[in-house]
């Protein structure tokens, strides 16, 4: 096998293209040939050594993947060797195979390609646990999706049209804001240019948003807080535009909203039967033509150093997919 390989967290020009041993899975464990891995926003992290898990030196990076299942190892009963999965282990995708555990493996129905199948859980998981579970939305909610045109933002979009919701998308360009419109928004605002709290209050009637989607954070957040609607409810998903912001403690004692954090990983962890019957869900939008990945281009494996470029330029529209 091959893969790229992590030795020194010191940045993506650090990495190494490298023929490795084959492994052969261990309990509870199968060996994945890899079909397609997309690029994540914490892919980046890890490899500065910036992101909250810090794996062992040296690993193979790529967090999402997805590929055939080429052998199982004791105690596999739920898999079988030859069957298209999707997986989302943290570490291992970038390359042609990696092992991962059983349990955090999605088999793919048939006509669920690797190509979605590497662009769907994180995002999709990370949208639904934020909207359906931690801000209880309901049909006729207004939310704003900042970050709208990135991976996790159009499966936001996605997501809260399903439910019902009004969306009003927030992204920094135009063509990034038409995408948006396609994806099914009702409305955009192009905040490089437009004022955000100002754009807000006339969407919305002065009323502002009931559920605020960020997977930004930085200079946004406070103008963003500061334009929510009462009992409103504001999603702290990530920080992709750099700085953690610090939002003063009076804003959601004026408006009685609340400031809820997402961290799907752990939830997947905590609460396995919740997570597993929310994924049985999103399988069946899928399947029902409601909720697809928004894929920028596909790459092959070996440009995996251009296609961390091109994310850190925020060029992006969806998601990067890298292919063997």
């Amino acid at each position: 096998m091959h893969a790229w390989l992590c030795e020194n967290p010191v940045g993506v020009d650090a990495l190494s293209w490298k023929e490795l041993p084959t492994p052969t899975p261990g309990p509870g464990q199968v060996l994945i040939q890899i079909q397609a891995a997309s690029l994540n926003f914490p892919d980046l992290l890890i490899v500065q050594n910036k992101y909250q898990m810090k794996p062992e030196l040296p690993f193979v990076p790529g967090s999402e993947y997805a590929g055939v299942v080429q052998a199982i190892g004791e105690g596999v009963t739920q898999l079988k060797v030859g069957q298209s999965v999707a997986c989302l282990s943290g570490t291992g995708g970038f390359g042609t195979h990696t092992l991962a555990p059983a349990k955090l493996c999605m088999p793919l129905p048939e006509g669920f390609p690797a190509t979605d199948g590497a662009a769907f859980i994180m995002t999709y998981a990370t949208s639904h646990h934020a909207l359906v579970d931690r801000a209880a939305l309901k049909a006729g909610e207004t939310v704003l999706v900042l970050g709208a045109a990135g991976g996790v933002g159009t499966a936001a979009i996605q997501i809260a049209k399903a439910m019902g919701a009004k969306v009003i998308a927030a992204a920094s360009t135009d063509e990034k804001c038409a995408l948006c419109t396609q994806l099914g928004a009702d409305e955009t605002i192009n905040y490089s240019r437009e004022n955000l709290r100002e754009a807000l209050k006339a969407l919305t009637d002065g009323r502002g948003p009931d559920v605020i989607y960020d997977p930004v954070g930085g200079e946004l957040a406070e103008p963003a807080f500061r334009s929510i609607a009462w009992r409103g409810r504001y999603l702290v998903v990530g920080f992709a535009g750099g700085p953690i912001p610090s939002l003063p403690l009076n804003l959601p004692l004026l408006k009685g909203a609340s400031l809820v954090g997402v961290f799907w990983g752990d939830y997947a962890r905590r609460e396995p039967q919740a997570n597993a019957a929310m994924m049985a869900e999103l399988g069946q939008w899928y399947g029902q033509g409601k909720i697809k990945p928004v894929l920028d281009r596909t790459m092959p494996m070996s440009e995996l150093k251009a296609a961390y470029a091109l994310m850190g330029s925020r060029s992006v529209k969806g998601k990067l997919v890298m292919v063997n």
